[in-house]
């Protein structure tokens, strides 16, 4: 029993332990974890961020027209995926 209890106490000290050192390392983690969400939706539309990107290039006349620009993008992006995803299910 007193081994028990022994193992017991160490558990809880590791677990205080784990604590202490994954606190410290959290707010990096964080960051990682943004940066990895952040690839990941310019990985998977690598189009719309390069529309935007040109945009941003192309148009420098102002943030209005920018932003429209983009909206329309985004729409029209939306569309055509919606658009290819009908047509590719019917051809199955």
């Amino acid at each position: 029993m007193a081994r028990r209890q022994k193992l017991l106490a160490k558990i809880a000290d590791q677990r205080v332990q784990m604590t202490e050192f994954s606190s410290q390392w959290q707010p990096a983690l964080l960051y990682a974890d943004r940066a990895r969400v952040i690839f990941s939706f310019v990985r998977g539309h690598a189009v719309l961020v390069g529309g935007v990107a040109a945009l941003f290039l192309v148009r420098r006349n102002g943030l209005s027209l920018l932003l429209r620009g983009g909206w329309r993008a985004w729409k029209f992006y939306r569309y055509f995926k919606g658009v290819s995803t009908k047509a590719f299910s019917q051809i199955r």
